[in-house]
């Protein structure tokens, strides 16, 4: 058993010693499910690739992942995704999913309800810059949600 503690230990601190690095690699890759002509589900894909991580995409399934996914329908939005075991639905800021990913909360994932204006992917220039509030929710397992985080 001391072998074992050694080794998790070991692998610990070498991923400690390689920085911030190692674990930004971590849980990187996304599966989302969109329509295949939704240009705003696009832009959120791109603003999630210029973050780091992997997107794989799928033009359709958006309703049926969300239904397996288990996030209610009441934090619908236009696009559905999965990440490190998380169900992560609409336009969700990638800084938020890697701080879900990081603290590893006990939930089901973060949402954007409907596609708020200014939140990535709805934040191009036929917005005019334009920055409408909003809410990023932490879904749980109840089908309650709270605040992850404000956007104001």
């Amino acid at each position: 058993m001391k072998r074992r503690a050694f080794v998790g230990g070991a692998v610990a601190t070498a991923v400690w010693l390689a920085g911030p690095q190692a674990w930004a690699q971590t849980d990187t890759s996304v599966e989302v499910w969109k329509d295949p002509s939704c240009g705003c589900c696009k832009d959120w894909i791109t603003h999630m690739q210029s973050n780091g991580f992997t997107v794989r995409s799928h033009d359709s399934g958006n309703a049926a992942a969300r239904t397996r996914l288990r996030i209610p329908l009441q934090y619908g939005s236009c696009h559905t995704a999965s990440v490190g075991g998380y169900a992560i639905e609409g336009h969700v800021p990638a800084r938020d999913i890697r701080r879900l990913l990081q603290e590893k909360p006990a939930a089901v994932g973060l949402t954007v309800p409907r596609m708020p204006v200014g939140s990535p992917g709805m934040d191009g220039p036929a917005y005019g810059g334009r920055r409408d509030p909003y809410d990023v929710l932490l879904v749980l397992a109840d089908g309650t949600s709270k605040v992850f985080q404000s956007y104001r």
